[in-house]
């Protein structure tokens, strides 16, 4: 019997994109929501606990994520239900034409409990990662209104948009710009070395370095703006692909789960793991290519791990972060199916 098959990698990389958009547009929010004014004085006073309430952590700013999660995984559940086959009853000849149906409890509560974890996730790192980084601002002794435009963004002309901000990153990345901007008030070589830095200041960098004249203000200032943009869209990146490939895969399971609900003998349903073959997947994933189960059944990783499709969130984080494989299900086809 043929095999029907879908491709969730290319749905992925058709969503990835918007979901990217969405992501920036949120923060794009968060940060235009931050009341620069009171986080400036309330640092001139040394009160961290009210600027951080300043910026306005507001969960409603991602609501464009929300919206693009919830579009994509409707989507993606309709491209499954259309390659389903048509159930033919014999005995009446009644037909069934699997359709997919968004508002299924288990589908309102997968968007509402996915976006709901994530955007929770997201809104106390970003509150930890305030702290930190408006305490240690205040103890250098930094003036508040730079450490509060260095927080939230400065405008672009061009755009009228706030750009290069804290807001967004992630406590891990906010270390990396602390270590990238004191490697160049250092003259340090390393700073030539980040992967996301702009490469257009490398010269007067390595100019500074090799005469031991300090880099201009206005240059370290202009890299670090940059180099806070690339950390932002970096992070978009990595949380869209991810976000793709989990709620798609969800979405290709219920839907075969619905299809079950409604006459499709499960018994039929088989799913087999495909790993991209490339120097950049995972060993544990490498390891289980082409290997096929039941519609129920998990896959056990060559690390040991049990994920039910690719992205999978019950996974560790070693396993599911930024992982390119996708899931393959096949209906096999009886008597009475068309």
């Amino acid at each position: 019997m043929p095999s029907r098959r879908v491709r969730i990698d290319r749905l992925i990389d058709l969503w990835d994109p918007v979901l990217r958009r969405a992501f920036l547009e949120s923060i794009a929010l968060l940060r235009s929501a931050a009341q620069l004014d009171v986080i400036e004085a309330a640092l001139a006073r040394g009160d961290v606990e009210t600027a951080l309430q300043a910026v306005q952590l507001d969960p409603i700013a991602f609501r464009p994520w929300d919206i693009a999660i919830s579009r994509m995984f409707e989507a993606g559940a309709n491209v499954v239900t259309a390659t389903l086959p048509v159930l033919s009853d014999p005995a009446t000849g009644l037909r069934t034409v699997f359709q997919f149906d968004v508002r299924n409890p288990a589908a309102e509560r997968y968007l509402f409990e996915r976006s709901s974890t994530k955007v929770v996730q997201i809104i106390a790192d970003q509150r930890d990662m305030i702290r930190t980084f408006l305490t240690a601002g205040m103890e250098a002794g930094n003036n508040p209104r730079t450490v509060a435009l260095d927080l939230v963004g400065r405008v672009n002309p061009a755009t009228g948009r706030r750009e290069g901000g804290f807001i967004g990153l992630t406590s891990s990345q906010e270390q990396w710009l602390a270590n990238y901007a004191e490697e160049l008030r250092n003259l340090d070589p390393a700073a030539l070395d980040r992967a996301l830095r702009d490469a257009r200041f490398d010269p007067a960098i390595r100019r500074a370095i090799e005469t031991g004249e300090p880099i201009p203000d206005g240059t370290i200032n202009a890299a670090l703006t940059n180099y806070r943009n690339r950390a932002l869209r970096y992070r978009a990146e990595t949380i869209a692909r991810t976000e793709a490939l989990t709620s798609l895969h969800e979405a290709q399971r219920q839907a075969f789960q619905q299809a079950v609900e409604n006459g499709l003998d499960p018994n039929d349903v088989r799913k087999t793991w495909r790993a991209t073959k490339d120097d950049r997947t995972r060993d544990s994933h490498a390891a289980m290519d082409g290997e096929t189960v039941g519609i129920d059944e998990l896959f056990v990783t060559g690390a040991g791990n049990l994920l039910g499709y690719p992205g999978d969130p019950n996974g560790p984080p070693e396993e599911v972060i930024n992982c390119r494989c996708w899931l393959e299900e096949r209906v096999d086809f009886l008597a009475n199916i068309e």
